[in-house]
């Protein structure tokens, strides 16, 4: 097995794009051809993690956190993070990164806590799309009625019109077409020289981007017009209700605040749960706002879609002032504490796909944070 197919793997538990713009996710260190037979999971690369897996023989780093995130200008033995990927590199140890994409992700990070919470509804704060940006395209073209079939099947034949499971999807739409040939025109209905009236039908058809190109050239083969008339549209990808940055929960019952701390207490195995009530709050709660490490990003979006309470690792003081005074009751369980309980999870998907690898857990991977 090389790297390769555990990257492969990994972008279908959390495809890549689910990302967040700003992150630094996908293979850091490494070449997909190195060969991989041990691969340890961390939620940050530190020395003590590196050290951990040279000593364990681990030919691969899941680093949660993506090691590399701002850009690196060199690679040298100035700075900790230099040193650490300059020493991975040098050991011949592959990093890879899932981050924002695996929170996003359906059963992903935001999800096993969501999970944690009780029975209820769940979907995303931030619903993304479940096809990558500009992907999808609709291609149209105008023919005589009798020209549609034809058209049609011959599109269809080249990868547009499939939705799904379907086939041979499209739409039309009668109407009236006009023209003027000018006198080198050769018009299939008509003469130059004079505007010509046609009954016409709209035929659209969703098309993928990399079909586009023989898509046209098929229109243009088998349309019976001259000069066949073709729009290209780009559309916007649909968002999916479970995938994307954090999650809405509404609990099929509602529970005491007390109840609820002790349900992430016990999800995410941390002593230290800090809660700010928010000002009115009521004796029982039913709608949750929650998101993995810093979600304070989300905050608002949670209040307006009516939770009563905000879970996450961390956020600004001035952020809780505000959600309290709002209303909406915090709850911040610690950074990695909200992330590190999902690597167990993460390592038995793994273990159902690459059967053949030993995959661990760092022993020395730990919230650098300790209750004095």
């Amino acid at each position: 097995m090389n790297v390769g197919d555990v990257v492969q793997m990994l972008e279908t538990i959390a495809p890549p794009r689910f990302a967040e713009p700003w992150d630094n996710v996908g293979l850091l260190v490494g070449g997909r051809d190195w060969r991989v037979e041990h691969v340890m999971l961390t939620i940050d690369l530190t020395s003590a993690v590196l050290d951990e897996a040279v000593k364990d023989g681990a030919t691969m780093i899941v680093a949660y956190h993506p090691p590399i995130f701002e850009p690196l200008k060199s690679i040298s033995d100035r700075s900790p993070r230099e040193r650490l990927v300059l020493e991975a590199a040098r050991r011949g140890i592959a990093v890879y990164s899932p981050h924002t994409a695996l929170d996003a992700a359906p059963g992903g990070v935001n999800d096993w806590l969501a999970q944690g919470l009780g029975a209820g509804d769940v979907r995303s704060l931030t619903p993304h799309a479940h096809v990558p940006a500009s992907e999808e395209m609709k291609i149209i073209t105008f023919c005589p009625a009798e020209a549609a079939d034809r058209l049609r099947t011959a599109l269809s034949t080249v990868g547009a019109g499939r939705i799904g499971e379907y086939e041979m999807c499209s739409f039309e739409t009668p109407g009236t077409g006009t023209f003027f040939g000018r006198e080198a025109a050769r018009p299939t209905v008509g003469k130059p020289g004079q505007l010509e009236r046609v009954s016409e039908v709209k035929l659209e058809m969703v098309c993928p981007r990399r079909a586009l190109a023989l898509a046209v050239m098929t229109i243009r083969r088998f349309h019976p017009y001259e000069e066949p008339p073709i729009e290209i549209h780009e559309l916007k990808p649909r968002p999916d209700r479970t995938t994307g940055q954090g999650r809405r929960v509404v609990l099929d019952r509602p529970v005491s605040l007390r109840t609820l701390v002790d349900r992430i207490r016990d999800t995410v195995g941390s002593k230290r749960i800090l809660a700010a009530v928010g000002d009115g709050a009521p004796r029982q709660y039913d709608r949750i706002g929650l998101c993995a490490g810093a979600g304070g990003s989300l905050l608002h979006l949670a209040i307006d879609e009516g939770c009563q309470v905000f879970f996450t690792g961390e956020m600004r003081h001035h952020d809780v002032l505000a959600a309290q005074a709002r209303g909406c009751t915090v709850i911040l369980a610690g950074h990695t504490n909200t992330e590190r309980g999902y690597l167990k999870i993460l390592r038995k998907r793994m273990l159902e796909s690459l059967g053949e690898a030993e995959i661990v857990l760092s022993k020395r991977d730990a919230d650098p944070l300790t209750l004095m």
